[in-house]
């Protein structure tokens, strides 16, 4: 019960029973990502929308699959992929709230103490 109360009020947790029914009656799979993710076009109208495989995180988005959600490309990844470059690293998601997070030395969570400035710095003072 409170499963199907979670799929009809809210859409954090996964995608709402009106999601699913129109993907159901007007979407066409377009293709997959590597993390699960099903992205979806409607038939008739220019409509575009992913369902993702667990939370619910804009930045587990690959950019080839955000570019073709947001009409960059008219084609869908599994049509024209996009060219990876030699530089690229793999996709990672936005860490931000999690132990894997990236906190800069002097922060709170690395002690609050930070080194002191080199001297190429002044400080504003009000006069």
């Amino acid at each position: 019960m409170l499963d199907f109360l979670k799929r009809v009020f809210t859409w954090w947790h996964n995608a709402t029973i009106g999601t699913l029914l129109y993907t159901w009656r007007k979407g066409e799979k377009v293709g997959e990502d590597d993390q699960g993710n099903r992205y979806y076009r409607d038939r008739k109208a220019d409509r575009r929308w992913v369902l993702y495989n667990g939370d619910i995180e804009a930045s587990r988005i690959p950019p080839d699959w955000h570019r073709w959600l947001h009409r960059t490309a008219a084609l869908p990844p599994t049509e024209m992929p996009l060219a990876a470059k030699p530089w690229e690293k793999a996709h990672q998601p936005n860490l931000t709230g999690t132990a894997r997070a990236y906190y800069p030395p002097g922060s709170l969570t690395q002690g609050g103490k930070r080194s002191r400035a080199t001297g190429d710095y002044e400080p504003w003072r009000p006069s």
